[in-house]
């Protein structure tokens, strides 16, 4: 361990910019949360209103984090236990939510589950009362659809760490499906079940498109929600800013539960293996995990069809200002993904030339601190000296790239410890330093880590619906704020037409990144 520490401390990867780009993520934050606090009027304390919008959320975090756990066990357990023809394009299907923009993932639910929706629709055909996605219901439906996929690939990455040895024991012990559950599942899951639980929360608590879209109302008011209607609507910047305290001290303290619990999950790394489960022979066992693979497939894919299909259809109506919008989307992803690799590189650099820490604790302030948050921040800071309107595009860019920067850095110092290990005593005794061992040395073997952050920050940012809500003019929006307001006239067919067009560029940036950073690249 000394010796590869060695090799690490005689690379010649300068701490200062990497210290510097942490010290200006630090910054920024900081400052907005200072200026929240500065403005928070502590003694005048919450309202009715208020405490309800706390109550709903954790609420709402509480059973969206229970139902999707709990319903991607069952999918897991049949991931880990079949092998079938689409299985790989199937697990590569749960990381789509993840980089899927919400809006257009609540518009494929509204055609759904919505009231003009297919599943009522055939609800009214067989004589059989409607349902209503809307309020808090609804908002739990919208965050299983994007959490139990997360779920399921950390559930399915604890199942695959089962030793191999320990399932032939157990079919040598002609083990009953049950009692190999209890045996050896149920130890595993009792490990990661928590740290899912937790990161689930931690997620919804800082939701706020699907709460904008699918709550409102006093009974269905989330706190992010409560910020936002406390800033556009009432232009009460005392009482948004007790409403970011009471956010953060929630995420905060949740972020730190979820770090302390949460399992290390190597992307892509074993889920393809699948390792001979004795257990699974049976005709009960194969209907059971059929019916749980194809039951998420279809919950996956059906809100996914129902938005190319109507958005075909849409296309034609879409207004001019889609296109305006959809410029100004493109415009800020791509340079929110080249803010992101500035200042994610010399600190993955910094980070990697240490013996730990660091990634944590820059991790937190993303987990913690929300773009609603940010925003609010910034505004009062912005607010005495200018108009802060014309500053929406460069805010906007900044929290976009701390909102991704600690999934980049989980992304990139890994594999940036191991080539600083492999090849830093060598670039140091040949004289390679600076900018010239980064484009020798390290770029070259990072190429893939690289794209793969770009695209999923430029894929979050093209679904941002945070900051630009607050500061957005009339006069400007990007593709998600002006779906928004296409819904709220209730013209369905432009914005799932608009949807369509979100969903190709978000897909597209993520695709052109990871594609063009493996093209080429070293194993």
């Amino acid at each position: 361990m000394a010796h590869g520490v060695v090799a690490i401390d005689q690379t010649a990867i300068s701490p200062k910019t990497g210290i510097s780009a942490a010290l200006f993520v630090l910054a920024l934050i900081l400052l907005a949360l200072g200026a929240v606090i500065s403005r928070a009027e502590v003694g005048a304390g919450l309202g009715s209103s208020d405490w309800a919008a706390v109550r709903f959320t954790v609420l709402q975090a509480a059973c969206s984090a229970v139902f999707s756990v709990f319903l991607a066990i069952p999918v897991a357990r049949a991931l880990a236990r079949r092998r079938f023809v689409g299985r790989a394009a199937l697990v590569t299907l749960l990381g789509a939510p993840f980089i899927l923009p919400v809006i257009v993932a609540v518009l494929g639910l509204l055609a759904v589950f919505g009231r003009s929706g297919w599943l009522n629709a055939g609800l009214e055909a067989a004589g059989l009362p409607t349902v209503s996605i809307y309020g808090f219901h609804g908002v739990v439906l919208a965050h299983v659809f994007f959490n139990m996929p997360l779920a399921t690939r950390l559930l399915l990455q604890g199942w695959q760490t089962i030793p191999s040895e320990r399932l032939r024991l157990v079919a040598q012990l002609r083990l009953t499906p049950r009692a190999m559950f209890r045996a050896v599942e149920w130890p595993m899951l009792a490990q990661v079940v928590p740290g899912a639980l937790a990161l689930v929360f931690v997620i919804c608590l800082t939701s706020f498109a699907v709460a904008l879209t699918l709550g409102g109302g006093p009974r269905a008011t989330t706190i992010e929600l409560a910020i936002y209607q406390a800033f556009r609507f009432d232009f009460d910047l005392g009482r948004a800013a007790v409403l970011s305290v009471v956010q953060l001290v929630l995420a905060g303290s949740m972020a730190l539960i979820a770090l302390w619990l949460v399992p290390v999950v190597r992307v892509g790394g074993g889920l393809d293996r699948v390792m001979p489960r004795w257990d699974a022979r049976g005709g009960l066992q194969l209907v059971m995990d059929g019916c749980a693979i194809a039951l998420a497939a279809l919950f996956l894919l059906v809100p996914l069809a129902a938005v190319i299909w109507r958005g075909l259809w849409g296309l034609p109506q879409m207004p001019a200002e889609v296109y305006a919008a959809a410029g100004t989307s493109i415009s800020i992803a791509v340079t929110s993904l080249l803010v992101l690799l500035v200042l994610a590189l010399p600190m993955a650099g910094w980070i990697a030339g240490r013996k730990g820490g660091g990634v944590e604790a820059i991790g937190l302030l993303g987990l913690s601190a929300s773009p609603l948050m940010i925003g609010t921040g910034w505004f009062i800071v912005i607010n005495p000296i200018a108009d802060p309107f014309d500053f929406t595009l460069f805010v906007t860019v900044l929290v976009n790239a701390m909102m991704a920067l600690p999934f980049a850095l989980r992304i990139l110092v890994p594999p940036l410890r191991d080539a600083v290990a492999q090849y830093g005593r060598l670039s140091a005794m040949l004289g390679i330093s600076g900018w010239r061992l980064w484009r020798v040395v390290l770029v070259p073997r990072l190429r893939a880590q690289i794209g793969f952050a770009a695209g999923l920050t430029g894929a979050l940012s093209m679904g941002d619906l945070g900051v630009i809500a607050l500061f957005a003019d009339p006069d400007q929006a990007t593709l998600p704020l002006q779906m928004v307001r296409l819904m709220g006239a209730y013209r369905m067919d432009a914005a799932a037409g608009a949807a369509l067009v979100l969903l190709a560029l978000s897909l597209g940036i993520f695709w052109i990144c990871d594609k063009g950073g493996r093209w080429g690249a070293e194993a």
